[in-house]
């Protein structure tokens, strides 16, 4: 299959990349620049120039396509609604060029998205008025048209050497503090997932994913917040100490919104339905590695 991949050089997708390259697909994907235009070439992948923001231009990639993964996202967190805007223009466009081919067009979310406090499942709506929300929602539509279309949601910690999303920035912050924090009593849990094992599900869904489907990249359920932060003070050798939730932006800044999330989430659907069998380590054992650290 030939497959067009918008996030191809990111966290995720320079997982990705590989992972279609060895199992027989060819690989043609999105770089905004000449550095990332070189990383898809030495991948073994052909590049297409261009950005989320020329919608034309992805429309012209996917329709050249036998199959679309969709991981680009602009990660502005001073406008989440620009950002979700972006995402959906994005979305309609190639899913306009898909139409009626009943190819493959997997779009990614995330699993934060979908109501809190409870054991998420793959059967499980997102929350009205997420950034994410209209995406989803644009992509399970695709289904009517023709569109082989599914959503894959990450975990919020998709973790492993070279992640640049929340746990580095909670290691950071509490460098900076010199105490590593968590909100209340940091019983609340985020899923885990490795970006190896994630790159894994994007295949298999793209290969077999029924349209108008929703999938979750989580391993581990649930991993307590309290507990990431016990092995990131331990590594740093400061107290570990509770932030009350009203001071949590003030301590963790734009992190604060989700540091007290509690997101536990299933992938049974996903592991009896896709065959789908994670093999990397947790998120804890990730950490105790040292690699965060260095």
């Amino acid at each position: 299959m030939r497959v067009f991949v918008t996030g191809a050089t990111g966290f995720v997708g320079s997982a990705v990349v590989p992972e279609l390259i060895g199992a027989g697909h060819e690989v043609v994907g999105l770089a905004r620049s000449d550095d990332g235009a070189a990383a898809l070439k030495e991948a073994g992948a052909e590049v297409f120039r261009g950005s989320l923001e020329d919608p034309e231009g992805l429309a012209r990639a996917a329709d050249g396509a036998d199959g679309v993964i969709h991981l680009a996202f602009v990660h502005d967190f001073a406008d989440f609604d620009a950002a979700g805007a972006t995402d959906l223009r994005a979305i309609e466009a190639m899913g306009a060029a898909l139409a009626g081919s009943d190819r493959p067009l997997v779009v990614t979310s995330g699993t934060a998205i979908a109501p809190s406090g409870r054991l998420v499942t793959e059967t499980d709506a997102p929350a009205p008025g997420t950034h994410r929300t209209p995406s989803e929602e644009a992509a399970v539509a695709l289904a009517e048209r023709g569109v082989r279309a599914s959503v894959v949601r990450l975990a919020p910690s998709v973790h492993g050497r070279g992640d640049h999303g929340f746990v580095p920035h909670l290691i950071r912050i509490a460098r900076e503090k010199g105490e590593s924090a968590y909100i209340g009593d940091g019983a609340n849990r985020w899923p885990g997932v490795h970006r190896s094992d994630a790159a894994g599900l994007f295949r298999l869904v793209l290969e077999q994913a029924p349209a108008g489907t929703r999938w979750h990249a989580a391993d581990e359920e649930g991993v307590p917040v309290r507990d990431l932060a016990e092995v990131i003070g331990r590594h740093l050798d400061v107290p570990v100490v509770s932030v009350p939730a009203e001071r949590a932006g003030e301590h963790f800044g734009f992190l604060g919104r989700f540091a007290g999330v509690d997101n536990p989430t299933s992938s049974a659907a996903t592991r009896e339905r896709l065959g789908w069998r994670p093999t990397g380590p947790g998120l804890l054992a990730d950490l105790d590695e040292g690699h965060y650290f260095d």
